[in-house]
């Protein structure tokens, strides 16, 4: 399935009020991203954090992992989607059945950035940004050009400009684009987003995850927030219900937008700024401390 409507209240902004705030709902669904917030540094789901997510299936509430990384990735996580097997993948590009296991992975919904969109982000960013580098995420394909830094532990497909990868008779022409990733080599990674997003104005979508100046752009519209918007819209599930954790500029929408929403301890500062609540480091559990504490208020409610 192929989708790039537009999504409404993709992000929420909470009206100011003098009385006293009604008593939130029970949480139904906790959406995580996985780098820098669920996992630790080393990659791993600590012991601690796989009992929180569990206990959090067990008492009926939905776990979905969002992040940037795409669908071969997820092998990380794997061994810990419980019921559903659900996953946001490439930063709300893709919603992906992980239950087959890595190599195996079914494609539910795919938002993809249209070639048309991608060869004039392409473009703009090269007028605005000399020296700007890039590679092409597909669903099942990589490739890149051939001055993009090795940044990612995949050999790509095809080695090709951009222009190349992009046109209609290039590798994997049939495909979705997924997204397109921008390097840098010398600008700020703040200053470069603020940049890309400039100069391609409403031709993609732009966000960055990485701690290098490395951009990910996606089709008009797509985000986290917005695919997450629609798993919970087919659910019946309000985003008053979802409870939300990140900790780079791809995660913002997503927990400006959920009802209950915290940044982690190590979380770059605009996600502070946007999530509702604040935890500990990804290092320290941040998630599953979160997760113990809603379920504990639950028992006692």
């Amino acid at each position: 399935m192929r989708e790039n409507g537009p999504v409404t209240s993709a992000t929420r902004k909470p009206a100011p009020s003098a009385s006293p705030e009604p008593p939130r709902p029970r949480p139904r669904l906790i959406a995580t991203d996985l780098d820098g917030t669920l996992l630790r540094d080393d990659k791993s789901v600590s012991p601690r954090t796989v009992a929180a997510l569990a206990a959090a299936e067990e008492a009926g509430i939905e776990v979905f992992f969002v992040t940037g990384r795409p669908a071969r990735w997820m092998d990380v996580v794997s061994d810990h989607v419980h019921g559903h097997g659900l996953a946001i993948c490439g930063n709300g590009a893709a919603v992906v059945d992980l239950h087959g296991g890595p190599g195996t992975h079914r494609f539910v919904k795919v938002r993809e950035l249209a070639r048309e969109n991608a060869l004039d982000a392409v473009r703009l960013l090269r007028d605005a940004a000399p020296g700007t580098v890039y590679a092409v995420e597909q669903t099942y394909g990589f490739n890149q050009e051939p001055d993009y830094p090795k940044l990612h532990m995949e050999i790509p497909d095809v080695l090709a400009p951009a222009e190349q990868l992009l046109g209609p008779d290039g590798p994997g022409a049939d495909e979705p684009v997924l997204k397109i990733l921008a390097f840098h080599p010398t600008l700020d990674p703040d200053a470069f987003l603020t940049l890309a997003r400039l100069a391609i104005g409403d031709r993609a979508g732009v966000t960055r995850s990485s701690p290098s100046a490395l951009l990910e752009i996606s089709g008009p519209g797509v985000s986290k927030a917005s695919t997450l918007a629609l798993c919970c819209a087919e659910r019946g599930i309000s985003h008053e219900e979802v409870v939300a954790f990140g900790d780079m500029p791809n995660d913002v929408e997503m927990l400006t937008w959920a009802g209950r929403s915290y940044a982690m301890g190590n979380a770059h500062p605009d996600v502070i700024a946007a999530a509702s609540g604040r935890t500990v480091a990804n290092n320290e559990d941040g998630v599953a401390v979160v997760v113990e504490q809603l379920l504990a208020e639950a028992l006692e409610a």
